[in-house]
């Protein structure tokens, strides 16, 4: 018995390191902190492979691969690529003790952000793959994030829009931007031009939008991830309600719109307006969230 789970246990420890693993700043993952990178940069580092002791690893080469992948939950287990590339490190023959390899990849294009959402998740990573005949190949990954910065917009319009109940309720409200960073303030008022229904209260929140696959197999997932109360009572006529909104307390990311085809991520600010009846009434208008360098 002890043979057999012995059979099963690795050849060999690999460790990857990057150059600058240690000054470079990390971010959370889904479970332990990785180095962040952004698109163009260079990836560089160690590959080590040390076989465990009285051990002799024969293979027929050995090869580092940095990933862009997509995977789908409803598609667990089936990745799709986007980025490939592959630095050949050894060519076949035998490890008997400690091998180090240096690799590197430069100015890489790593157009998208890592994201894990509902329905979806896009990482990177290096995978080190020791090819062996027998007893099936080695092969260890290590992953890393990715952030991707934009300039403020050079044109950023305002948003102006009416709701209304023929002969019940109007209502104008405008916010000040269409376009925001992560740590940015909606800005924004409401006006009351016509009310004859009893208004109990009004919110404002932040709805993400997970859109997955595509025809029949699209999943759509909406999330609140933020309530925040404007009014409570009711309004009259003529009268104006400010908005100012943070948006550095919530998760947030940017905004994906149709990554590689797979999936997108979208926001939108709903106004809720409830009566006395509770009968609600909504108001929808997407935004888009960018991340500047300082956010």
């Amino acid at each position: 018995m002890n043979f057999l789970i012995g059979a099963f246990k690795p050849a060999c420890n690999i460790s990857i390191t990057f150059s600058d693993g240690k000054s470079r700043k990390q971010e959370n993952g889904q479970t332990v902190m990785v180095p962040l990178f952004q698109s163009q940069e260079n990836i560089a580092g160690k590959i080590s492979i040390e076989p465990f002791q009285g051990k002799k690893i024969e293979h027929n080469g050995v090869k580092v691969e940095l990933l862009g992948q997509i995977e789908m939950y409803f598609d667990r287990g089936n990745f799709y690529d986007f980025t490939s590339l592959v630095r050949e490190l050894d060519v076949p023959g035998d490890i008997y003790e400690r091998k180090t390899y240096p690799f590197e990849f430069s100015t890489v294009e790593m157009p998208y952000e890592t994201y894990n959402g509902v329905n979806v998740r896009l990482r990177y990573v290096l995978k080190v793959t020791v090819s062996r005949n027998y007893g099936g190949s080695i092969v260890e990954y290590q992953d890393f994030m990715v952030r991707n910065y934009s300039p403020a917009p050079s044109i950023n319009n305002s948003i102006k829009m009416e709701v209304g109940i023929e002969d019940c309720l109007h209502i104008e409200f405008e916010y000040n931007k269409s376009k925001y960073h992560l740590k940015d303030v909606i800005i924004g008022k409401i006006y009351f031009l016509l009310v004859r229904i009893k208004i109990k209260n009004m919110d404002l929140e932040i709805r993400r939008r997970e859109s997955t696959g595509s025809g029949a197999n699209t999943h759509v997932e909406t999330e609140t991830l933020a309530k925040f109360e404007l009014m409570d009572g009711a309004p009259v006529r003529g009268e104006s309600i400010p908005i100012r909104l943070f948006l550095s307390p919530y998760e947030l990311t940017p905004t994906h719109r149709n990554i590689n085809n797979k999936f997108s991520v979208k926001y939108y600010l709903n106004l809720v307006l409830v009566d006395e009846e509770d009968r609600r009434y909504f108001k929808q208008q997407e935004i888009t969230i960018y991340r500047l360098q300082d956010s």
